[in-house]
């Protein structure tokens, strides 16, 4: 395993039926996908009411996202083997919501998200146009490596 790709990651479901669809060696590959450097990574997935609590308490937004990512080391500058560690929320009933409107399976919308999550926790942004157009290019790479479709493309 290269260095970039070193991973440590806990994956936590609130049900079976999550985790029988999106199992724990496809978030691995989704993860790995997008790492640039070690990482330890917790992949949480949960209900609309916690996604809503944890975007209520961090980022005083009363409503439930698709993901959050808490980025614990971002800012620092960080020794080639030392790991980006960061928690990835990702609120199922936002992301099945979405998926269901923009009429993509649930599996490709959850990569997607998760290799969003993996990037922010790297810090990249998406808070002005160039920075959005950066991070929405190498997400549609990333997919394109996993045979997943560019999710921008209307």
């Amino acid at each position: 395993m290269s260095e970039k790709n070193k991973l440590s990651l806990s994956v936590q479901y609130p049900d079976a039926r999550l985790e029988t669809l999106i199992t724990r060696p496809k978030v691995r590959r989704w993860v790995k996908a997008a790492l640039f450097a070690p990482a330890e990574f917790t992949i949480r997935f949960v209900d609309a009411e916690e996604g809503r609590s944890l975007n209520r308490d961090y980022r005083e937004k009363d409503y439930a996202t698709n993901v959050l990512t808490f980025a614990y080391n971002e800012g620092e500058e960080l020794g080639d083997d030392e790991p980006t560690r960061a928690d990835i929320i990702l609120c199922t009933d936002v992301l099945e919501k979405e998926a269901q409107e923009q009429k993509k399976g649930v599996e490709e919308h959850t990569a997607h998200l998760i290799v969003h999550g993996v990037l922010h926790a790297q810090g990249y942004d998406h808070m002005d146009d160039e920075e959005a157009s950066e991070m929405e290019g190498l997400e549609t790479e990333i997919l394109a490596k996993l045979g997943i479709t560019d999710p921008y493309k209307e």
